[in-house]
């Protein structure tokens, strides 16, 4: 039987720089209470409801951020890559008795850190310089949200998929041949990150492959014309 490698991920002060304005023995309290998990492909990270007891990182692979609404019908919030933070608005929400407004869930096999949310409020208690860089997230994924709330609800069909196609060549990067997107999504995700029936999705990605703007295969996504999508986006 073959060995499995072990899984290599980034340290955890390396993730990003915002733990930069930390001194050695702040550095020192975050490692020691944070913990390393891994999540296959498909797994749940938290659910909506659960009680926040962490704020996390992602680390290697993809997560989604998603609400179940009527009907069962998943919409997709945010899609996750590396260094990406969440699960932490609703700590400093204090959403002690509310618990999570979204589901969490690995697209890949992904590596997260985990960080319990004491730790988190004591940090922030005694360097006012990293509480000021999470003010910043807040704000600027606030109004990403605002700007996404738009999209969704006003946009036409064509549209919201050429931005999600765009949102995910702009989030993921893409492959060695330079337009194939570097991620693998079902027609039912790319549907709930657009705002639609999984049915329309399926129609509007066949009109553009039809119209030589994209070319599908499977799962995957090549852009053919990004003018074009940039286009279909800019008109609304």
């Amino acid at each position: 039987m073959r060995k499995r490698e072990p899984i290599s991920v980034p340290r955890l002060e390396d993730v990003t720089e915002i733990w930069s304005p930390l001194n050695d023995v702040e550095r020192r309290y975050l490692k020691m209470n944070a913990e390393l998990k891994h999540y296959n492909k498909g797994e749940l990270i938290h659910v909506e409801g659960e009680i926040p007891t962490h704020m996390m990182i992602l680390v290697r692979g993809k997560v989604k951020i998603y609400k179940v609404g009527f009907g069962e019908k998943q919409q997709i919030m945010r899609m996750l890559k590396p260094c990406a933070f969440f699960g932490y608005r609703a700590i400093f929400a204090d959403n002690a008795f509310h618990g999570y407004n979204t589901n969490a869930r690995a697209f890949e096999d992904a590596s997260v850190y985990l960080i319990p949310s004491d730790v988190i409020s004591h940090l922030l208690s005694v360097n006012p310089t990293l509480s000021f860089h999470f003010v910043k997230i807040l704000a600027d994924e606030l109004g990403a949200s605002d700007a996404r709330i738009v999209s969704l609800t006003q946009k036409h069909i064509r549209a919201r998929l050429a931005e999600s196609i765009l949102f995910l060549k702009e989030n993921y990067g893409v492959k060695e041949d330079g337009q194939t997107i570097n991620v693998l999504i079902s027609r039912n995700d790319i549907a709930a990150l657009s705002n639609m029936t999984t049915s329309n999705a399926i129609r509007t990605l066949s009109t553009f492959a039809s119209e030589g703007i994209i070319e599908l295969s499977g799962r995957k996504i090549k852009i053919l014309a990004e003018d074009n999508l940039v286009h279909i986006n800019a008109m609304g």
